[in-house]
């Protein structure tokens, strides 16, 4: 089939939040889909819409109506067709999205490390008893707790250059962020440390860019199918199994991280309870094209190891 090809009088429409991150995220597939379709930039629009969680910011996540909070205003915007892709943070997307969407494209995935961030520490290590951490990530939170119980944390919440800000502003000693967003916005200046895996499983899908688009929309999906990035898929395919098997949404403590080593797929998994008493892994191998099915038996085996009101 011949697709049509967006022009300047008829541009196709690229739904995202209005963070700086964001922005960036929507700006990278943009620019890969011209690279990829020989068009001009202006043959896209970039359109910015406001998602609850980005407007109500006095509130932990974890207080508000969990799940969409960075996705549903533009998930409606996509189904009443005034935009025709949607860019997310996939650690944002819930696993079961509205019917009539899906998210089957994915950009090459970025690092997946957290990072910590001080203005005057190296690492979680080198804090004092008693030293300030903020975060508003209940995965972050439990591991927190489970590592170094004798640090404080407080809420922290907005966009990167709010956070930082308030690190600035002595609110806290050191607070995290994510890796992948520090290098999508190239900000080399901030004083972060990447943390290994193996110290502080990420979340999953972190690092990774998803789009949707309608499920019905084959336009939609050959534009995109040229800019998917397939191990990123598969690593995907295998985490967010996971996380659906566990029930999870981004304000469960839980950690996730799928790698091709060796042409094979190692998977990893871990959940917390939300005061860090008890921690819980897993860690599988196999083919690639098992992910999916490791991932669900992951999740049933570490439900079974946590029984009834595990994450209460």
């Amino acid at each position: 089939m011949t697709m049509t090809k967006p022009t300047p009088a008829a541009p196709f429409n690229i739904g995202t939040r209005g963070s700086p991150l964001a922005l960036a995220q929507a700006h990278e597939t943009r620019d890969r889909l011209m690279a990829a379709h020989d068009l001009p930039q202006d043959a896209f629009r970039i359109c910015v819409i406001k998602v609850t969680g980005d407007q109500i910011l006095d509130k932990p996540l974890r207080e508000i109506d969990g799940k969409g909070l960075f996705t549903r205003e533009i998930e409606e915007a996509l189904l009443a067709g005034s935009i025709d892709i949607a860019v997310h943070s996939t650690k944002d997307m819930p696993v079961e999205q509205p019917a009539g969407l899906i998210m089957d494209t994915y950009l090459p995935r970025e690092d997946v490390r957290d990072a910590f961030v001080s203005l005057n520490h190296k690492s979680l290590a080198d804090l004092p008893d008693g030293a300030v951490v903020g975060t508003s990530s209940t995965r972050r939170r439990a591991q927190l707790a489970a590592g170094f119980p004798k640090l404080k944390v407080v809420e922290f919440r907005g966009n990167v250059q709010t956070r930082l800000k308030k690190l600035g502003d002595g609110v806290a000693d050191a607070t995290f962020l994510a890796t992948a967003g520090l290098r999508r916005l190239g900000m080399d200046d901030v004083p972060y440390h990447p943390i290994d895996p193996d110290d502080m499983l990420p979340a999953i899908a972190q690092g990774a860019i998803g789009i949707e688009r309608r499920e019905d929309d084959s336009r939609a999906a050959d534009f995109l199918a040229a800019i998917h990035d397939a191990p990123t898929g598969q690593r995907l395919a295998a985490e967010r199994t996971l996380l659906a098997g566990l029930d999870g949404s981004c304000e469960t403590p839980i950690g996730g991280l799928a790698e091709i080593v060796d042409g094979g797929l190692r998977l990893r998994g871990e959940i917390l309870r939300q005061d860090g008493s008890e921690v819980l892994t897993d860690d599988m191998r196999g083919p690639i094209a098992d992910g999916p099915d490791m991932g669900r038996e992951m999740a049933a085996r570490l439900l079974a190891q946590a029984g009834a009101g595990f994450f209460g």
